[in-house]
């Protein structure tokens, strides 16, 4: 393998990476403490509730899965999996504008 092919694969690499990431939301703190998300949730292992990841990997091709989850996060309902259901956001910490539930529907669809 020449220097120049190897380069070259080295740069193609650091550009499929850096797509990779440029995808991904930056986490919304302060929306994830308000809500207190991590009560419940974590990103990568089930807890009380399902991780992020489990339900990007569930929802991230269902049709109209980012407003269903969005309704969900806003108003609570019943438990999808296991027996928790998810509460309301006034129960949970306050009010959630609609704006603010996509937010965070889109940053957990990105994990």
């Amino acid at each position: 393998m020449t220097a120049s092919f190897r380069n070259c694969l080295l740069v193609c690499g650091v550009l499929a990476l850096g797509a990779s990431v440029a995808h991904a939301e930056p986490e919304p703190t302060a929306l994830i403490d308000q809500q207190h998300c991590m009560f419940c949730h974590m990103r990568d292992a089930p807890f009380l509730a399902p991780s992020f990841q489990q339900i990007a990997e569930h929802y991230r091709n269902v049709p109209n899965a980012q407003s269903m989850l969005e309704h969900k996060l806003r108003r609570g309902g019943k438990a999808h999996w296991g027996d928790t259901p998810m509460p309301g956001a006034v129960e949970r910490g306050g009010p959630l504008s609609a704006a603010d539930a996509h937010t965070l529907v889109q940053w957990v669809l990105s994990q």
